[in-house]
């Protein structure tokens, strides 16, 4: 099921990735409700859709990267 949940989070960032809010917002729900490991996937995940999209970079304050 937490499997399920990540690669939810994954798709719902990549269709509000083009609204930086929206983006954030989605990310703060993503802390909540992952496991720790899968954050660092997640921190991985954004850092690749920073790459496209650079005004994101603010969500990555809510992974404490």
């Amino acid at each position: 099921m937490a499997r399920a949940m990540f690669e939810y989070t994954k798709t719902v960032l990549n269709k509000v990735s083009f609204d930086t809010t929206l983006f954030c917002k989605e990310v703060e729900k993503a802390v909540k409700r992952l496991l720790p490991y899968e954050l660092e996937e997640l921190r991985i995940f954004i850092q690749n859709l920073i790459h496209q999209n650079p005004e994101l970079n603010q969500s990555l304050i809510y992974l404490k990267v």
